[in-house]
């Protein structure tokens, strides 16, 4: 999710309506278009030290509107295409404010995991070919500075059009919408809408944008509008294709919880333990936020096992269908409530056998020190590769993040 600049109580409001799709140029071209100064932008991008660039902005006219296009002008000692570490690291030793980073990376970290998943390697291999280029780095890294600048609170993103027909790749032709575009759609459960267009709508950084920073998804929010902005691509169909920007404020204070869940739990006493390890595997793969046992005594005496999901409201349904479908439980209950989370942040640190992810927490006002934590997952994977021991492991991951702060 968008993390803001600051946290006022009147918020500042973005809705994207992708009426027409969305792209990174789009993106930065409509920023630019609802009010963000060039002059600023390009100074918060010169600290990312990338060169071998030149960002410029140009007035257009689409189907009888007018709007602005972003341009990012290379020269030849722009490198073609980048890993995912080398992203990270330019974005970590930049010295970009840290909101500014964190949207960043959490876009490419998003991006290299669709691409994984769609072609089935580890994001460690993941060799970024389009996305990886110099103008896409400055599109994703653009479009979360000029959020920072604009000191955007909150983002709200319209269902996503699909397009239809073939698009040229690095990899070849493939389907639209392009297969990581739909990866990334699939793994925020982003909402899409059917659109007879034999063109590429939605590409892969638009939608590695949207499925990150949105805090929502969904029709246009009531806030008091103040600044649209149009962003245009490179494509020119004769009808007004652009990105659509609303910008306004609201006199709200941001709610205390960060999102609706519903619970759902159900007690199981005749069913073989062995089928509760399939079960909980089979909620997390179908989107479940988190799942648990608790073990109990039901009447008679008879030892039980009750079964909690905590569940997004949008697949609530799906959920209840698949315990149904695994277990013998005949009834549930459901809860609505509201998650708090604190603010999380990921970093990545490099180790002599291969990055490890760092989750982060930021203190309370009144705490000590951030509270952090290694990924399990890559500290296994460097514990195997290395023969270390899973601590040790564990200790030089925090090392190499405190010494890099």
């Amino acid at each position: 999710m968008f993390v803001s600049r600051n946290n006022k109580a009147v918020q500042k409001t973005l809705y994207f309506d992708c009426y027409s799709g969305i792209s990174g140029d789009m993106t930065l071209g409509a920023l630019i278009d609802a009010g963000t100064s060039l002059e600023d932008l390009n100074d918060l991008l010169g600290s990312l030290k990338l060169e071998g660039y030149k960002l410029e902005a140009e007035p257009v006219r689409r189907g009888g509107l007018a709007g602005t296009r972003a341009l990012v002008k290379l020269d030849d000692s722009a490198p073609a295409a980048r890993h995912l570490s080398d992203i990270l690291e330019l974005i970590d030793k930049s010295d970009l404010p840290r909101p500014v980073q964190k949207n960043s990376s959490a876009i490419f970290n998003r991006l290299a995991e669709a691409e994984a998943a769609v072609h089935g390697i580890s994001v460690n291999k993941v060799h970024f070919h389009e996305v990886g280029a110099v103008d896409a780095i400055v599109d994703i890294v653009g479009t979360a500075a000029a959020l920072y600048l604009l000191e955007i609170n909150i983002i709200h993103c319209s269902p996503l059009p699909a397009g239809r027909g073939e698009v040229q790749s690095a990899h070849g032709r493939l389907p639209l919408p392009a297969p990581a575009t739909l990866e990334l759609i699939a793994m925020r459960r982003a909402p899409v809408k059917g659109t007879p267009v034999d063109f590429e709508l939605v590409t892969p950084t638009g939608a590695a944008i949207v499925t990150t920073l949105a805090d929502y998804f969904g029709p246009l929010p009531s806030f008091n509008l103040e600044k649209v902005g149009y962003g245009a691509g490179s494509l020119d169909p004769g009808y007004p294709n652009f990105l659509r920007l609303l910008l306004g404020t609201s006199d709200r204070p941001e709610p205390a919880y960060d999102q609706e869940a519903v619970i759902i739990d159900t007690n199981i006493d005749d069913q073989n333990p062995e089928h509760f390890g399939y079960l909980m595997e089979r909620l997390f793969a179908a989107g479940a936020l988190d799942a648990w046992y608790t073990p109990i005594q039901m009447k008679k005496n008879r030892p039980a096992v009750q079964l909690t999901v905590l569940s997004p409201p949008e697949i609530a349904r799906q959920l209840q269908d698949l315990i149904f479908y695994e277990t013998s439980t005949l009834g549930l209950r459901l809860t609505t409530v509201c998650k708090a989370t604190r603010p999380r942040e990921t970093f990545t640190v490099q180790s002599e056998w291969g990055p490890i992810r760092i989750k982060t927490v930021p203190a309370p006002k009144q705490g000590p020190d951030l509270h952090f934590a290694p990924e399990y997952e890559d500290c296994r994977k460097v514990a195997r590769s290395s023969g270390l021991p899973l601590k040790e492991v564990y200790r030089l991951a925090g090392q190499l993040f405190q010494n890099r702060r």
